[in-house]
């Protein structure tokens, strides 16, 4: 550091420019797809990009306070001086879940990890929608092991309107199958779609400026050259074995958090983020390039 605050270095050097270039085109190549298809044109996300360049110049990169002058943050995005005052005046975009999001989440890690919500396989098991008096655990006491301030009816009515559980012919509340898939293109699912690929390139990131060794789990297994027919049993074998992942994490999870009587200790201000994928498709040919 140089003696106003200023980093000596904000670049990693080891890292060719145009070698990285070619990775991130690659990278946005799915989500320039997605953006032109919803009707986001270039112009629109050139400017959310000179706004982002100015949002990590400021509050990542220029720790020093002196530093971060409107001459400096241009040298260091490319982006003019009259447009960076203009940028720093706008407000920052909200990163908060939607409140769909927050409950649910905790409902179902939950009814799919801890007893006594899980039958005797392991499984999220029916409850019943009202109280019934016997010993029958109900989806009041499933609201009620995550939150007291909100009444069961509101919750399981929200529930159903996102289809995350739905009301059998005994009148119990089961758990849908695809509870953990999002409605498509809903605000849930575009929260969990930024906030996932955010945290695997932020680990991915993480792992290519480290000096020595890795930092975060980054991994897969590929496979080339296959049939349809073999494609498919391993998509399929791989999303079984992913579940079950997810489900292990989950419920250990829910034990490390058990107990919060504890006073006095650490802070609990760490978050951790465990995901998945299964990614398939036909080869391309050498003519579209970096497909």
């Amino acid at each position: 550091m140089t003696p106003s605050g200023m980093p000596v270095s904000v670049r990693p050097g080891a890292i060719p420019p145009g070698l990285l270039l070619r990775a991130a085109r690659r990278l946005l190549r799915p989500l320039v797809r997605l953006m032109m298809q919803s009707g986001l044109t270039f112009p629109i996300l050139a400017d959310s990009l000179r706004r982002l360049f100015v949002e990590i110049a400021v509050n990542d990169i220029l720790t020093g306070p002196q530093a971060r002058t409107d001459s400096r943050i241009s040298l260091l995005t490319g982006v003019h001086r009259k447009e960076i005052r203009r940028l720093r005046e706008m407000p920052a975009d909200s990163v908060d879940a939607p409140e769909i999001v927050t409950l649910a989440s905790q409902l179902i890690a939950r009814w799919i990890g801890s007893a006594p919500f899980v039958d005797a396989a392991g499984r999220p098991g029916p409850l019943h929608r009202i109280g019934t008096g016997d010993s029958g655990l109900s989806f009041a006491d499933l609201v009620a092991s995550v939150t007291a301030d909100i009444r069961p009816k509101a919750v399981l009515d929200d529930l159903l309107g996102h289809n995350v559980v739905f009301v059998d012919a005994q009148d119990r509340v089961q758990l849908n199958a695809d509870a953990f898939i999002p409605r498509p293109g809903g605000e849930e699912q575009l929260f969990y779609f930024a906030r996932n690929l955010h945290d695997h390139v932020a680990a991915a990131v993480a792992n290519i400026a480290a000096t020595e060794q890795t930092l975060f789990l980054d991994r897969s297994v590929h496979y080339d050259r296959l049939t349809t027919e073999q494609a498919q049993e391993l998509r399929d074998y791989a999303r079984a074995a992913a579940m079950r992942a997810l489900l292990d994490v989950n419920r250990r999870a829910l034990e490390l958090t058990a107990d919060t009587s504890a006073e006095g200790g650490e802070p609990a201000m760490q978050r951790v983020n465990f995901g998945v994928y299964v990614f398939d498709e036909q080869e391309p040919t050498a003519s579209r390039g970096d497909a």
